[in-house]
């Protein structure tokens, strides 16, 4: 059974909507279809394919969407902490450091050690770093 691909990401937000606002404005996502869940969500969506989901935090969530996710009374929906980003691929180096620094979005940059790529490293609005991956021959 191997496997092919990230399906998606699941975030977890106080405020949905200022959330899903940064993914569109700040990395392009657009907001798309999802299924009724009896609950809010928000799909975001990358050429077609639904790469961020985003619901409510565990402290808004209501009871259907806390067992829908499985959440017990003791869960505070704050994750294992594991997971340091989510690395997206992209294009347009110097367009996007423009329009980043258009919106305000500090970034950090710089070359990944011997591999072939530059990086830009942000955060979104629930402190979840994001990394964009671009060809080095673009820096």
């Amino acid at each position: 059974m191997p496997l092919s691909h990230i399906e998606h990401c699941l975030v977890v937000a106080d405020d949905m909507d200022k959330t899903r606002d940064w993914y569109c404005t700040v990395l392009g996502m657009e907001e798309g279809p999802h299924p009724d869940f009896g609950f809010p969500v928000h799909w975001l969506y990358l050429n077609g394919r639904d790469v961020v989901h985003i619901g409510q935090s565990a402290k808004h969530a209501g009871e259907n969407q806390k067992t829908y996710l499985g959440r017990t009374s003791r869960d505070t929906g704050s994750g294992t902490g594991a997971i340091d980003h989510i690395a997206f691929r992209a294009t347009g180096l110097n367009a996007t450091m423009a329009h980043l620094r258009s919106r305000g979005v500090e970034f950090t940059e710089r070359r990944a050690g011997n591999q072939a790529l530059y990086q830009l490293f942000i955060v979104d609005p629930n402190g979840i770093k994001i990394e964009l991956n671009f060809d080095a021959d673009e820096a």
